[in-house]
């Protein structure tokens, strides 16, 4: 187990210090892990109704980062996936409620309602009006238990937003209890986990999953969802949560709802929004309104992949308290969303028509040589996707795939002329390709394609122009044969091309130097010590690994070598 902590023992407490040291609304209350507002008036008889939540640790940014004005006024925190004690919840009622009460949001889990609950009664016993409202969101157990016995997972967040706005406008505890409560009543949530998560007390996973498998319909304390089902795109697993909130919250057509896309904790913004993406088209097309729609990490179980989808019915006096202020350093804002248009177009230079004219001879062979490059590529896909990985960041293996693509998409006018050919090709792989290989390969091609205007496309010319596109490579990124780049490979096999061509070898006898010439620049790079791009942040620990662009280069130099004649 790998974690950035010092004892397992003293996380909670540790992560609640560095949570208040960043939030000048906030203070750690003296002996207990239980965080208040800051401006918790001194003077109990001038509090407002407090809102007040918690549960085990692990769920960050709940529930300390939903302390502020506007949302809770204490947030109680239990060891990681351990409800918080008694005695803590009673210190925090204590320390931000009065005459006005408290209400207590609740997520339905044994150890919480225990606990919740008893101080609850001990804090009435004192005289402070104490109300509890118990969130129930997990529709996946809708075949498993009562309604009353689902588990409380991340829609519990838009509750604490409610309530919380609900007691800043001054409403009543009874008001502000019948608010969250219908709230609750009209929320459901779903999640999906694609691996566990670690507990630091424990060291080791909570289950395992294989490279195909996810766990559909998990809670969020690292245990097993409702089923294992295979791995699935995106898009799937989305209709398969929405589809099963929709139904058992009865949302139908033309009604309108909140949605909360939650990361369980190990899930990047990229993922998340491809989710939310799909949600909102769902939504859409069911003729469902989403008035507001949030995505982020709101709570967690701890470094676990996966998310969760939440649907709030919402109507004009709910929207209202969801658009309240609050100060709450972790609510992410108003959650509008976009209306539903269509991309907007850029506007393309309007360029005049050339004519094509006919093929020149040999350019049939010089489509299917094109051609058999962009099968290598796509071949070569995985070993230069691995390649680029152990020494850069991995994506040259599919933008060179997607470079095949668009070789392969261009018209039958593209290849009457090697100028024209390559001029295409060029500019093609510009719109393709991103990251580093799509410029130097572009710029390459169409300053070989200004050398080849009006030129006799002998094997002199092809040399001249292959030299030359090397130079335009070398010239864009500032790269010199031996800084263990993919001019390791061109600059050599350029040279020998050349050579072989002026001492009166034929094309196919000069070629096959210069992929012998390639392959050896290209296997020499794995023992040179990289000085450019992201592989020169490695520095020795590159060595052993050949430059995935200089692989390229090779493959794309045997690929050509049937139809040099």
């Amino acid at each position: 187990m790998k974690k950035l902590v010092n004892a397992p023992r003293a996380v909670v407490r540790e992560m609640l210090e560095g949570f208040v040291a960043l939030a000048p609304g906030q203070a750690l209350l003296e002996g207990e892990t239980v965080v208040v507002r800051s401006d918790t008036p001194r003077d109990a008889g001038a509090r407002k109704v407090a809102v007040l939540s918690g549960g085990g640790s692990g769920h960050e940014p709940a529930h300390a980062g939903y302390v502020g004005a506007g949302m809770l006024d204490a947030a109680v925190a239990g060891d990681v996936f351990t409800s918080p004690s008694t005695d803590a919840v009673l210190a925090a009622i204590r320390a931000v409620a009065g005459p006005a009460g408290a209400l207590l949001v609740v997520k339905n889990y044994t150890g919480d309602r225990l606990n919740f609950g008893l101080a609850a009664e001990l804090a009435r016993a004192e005289g402070i009006p104490v109300e509890t409202v118990v969130v129930a969101d997990d529709v996946a157990l809708h075949d498993t238990v009562e309604p009353a016995r689902r588990r409380g997972i991340a829609g519990t967040v838009l509750v604490h937003k409610i309530a919380g706005a609900a007691a800043a406008s001054g409403a009543s505890l009874a008001e502000v209890a019948r608010e969250a409560t219908a709230a609750a009543a009209e929320l459901g949530t779903m999640g999906v986990a694609l691996g566990p998560c670690t507990v630091p007390a424990a060291g080791r996973p909570g289950f395992t999953l294989g490279e195909d498998e996810l766990e559909l319909g998990l809670g969020i304390h690292g245990e097993q969802g409702v089923r294992r089902v295979p791995m699935q795109p995106a898009d799937a697993l989305v209709d398969t949560l929405l589809t099963t909130i929709l139904e058992d919250r009865r949302i139908s057509s033309g009604e309108r709802v909140a949605l909360l896309v939650n990361g369980l904790g190990g899930t990047p913004p990229m993922e998340l929004a491809i989710v939310a993406r799909r949600a909102l088209a769902v939504l859409r097309e069911a003729g469902v309104r989403v008035e507001r729609a949030w995505s982020g990490t709101f709570l967690s179980a701890l470094e676990m992949p996966g998310c969760s989808l939440s649907l709030l019915k919402v109507d004009d006096a709910r929207l209202k308290r969801l658009d309240s202020a609050t100060t709450a350093p972790a609510w992410p804002g108003a959650g509008l969303v976009a209306p539903q248009r269509a991309p907007r177009q850029v506007t393309q230079v309007q360029e005049a028509p050339v004519d094509a004219g006919a093929r020149q001879p040999g350019m049939d062979a010089f489509h299917k040589a094109a051609l058999a490059v962009a099968v290598a590529f796509d071949v070569s896909e995985a070993r230069l996707t691995a390649l680029d990985s152990a020494a850069g960041d991995g994506d040259l293996g599919i933008s060179l795939a997607r470079g095949a693509a668009a070789i392969r998409e261009l018209p039958e006018s593209s290849w009457t002329s090697p100028t024209r050919a390559l001029n295409a090709i060029g500019n093609a792989l510009r719109r393709a390709i991103g990251g580093s290989s799509g410029p130097f390969y572009a710029t390459a091609l169409l300053r070989a394609a200004r050398h080849l205007v009006d030129r006799k496309a002998d094997a002199t010319a092809w040399a001249e122009a292959f030299g030359i596109a090397v130079d335009a490579i070398s010239e864009l990124g500032g790269a010199r044969p031996g800084d263990r780049t993919m001019l390791d490979a061109l600059r050599p096999a350029a040279d020998a091309f050349a050579r072989e061509v002026k001492a009166g070898r034929s094309a196919a006898e000069a070629w096959a130097a210069c992929v012998r010439e390639g392959e050896q620049g290209a296997e020499a790079t794995a023992r040179m010590q990289p000085r450019l791009g992201r592989a020169s942040y490695l520095g020795e620990r590159a060595l052993g690994v050949q430059d995935a662009g200089a692989a390229a280069v090779v493959i794309w130099l045997k690929a050509l070598t049937p139809f040099i004649k």
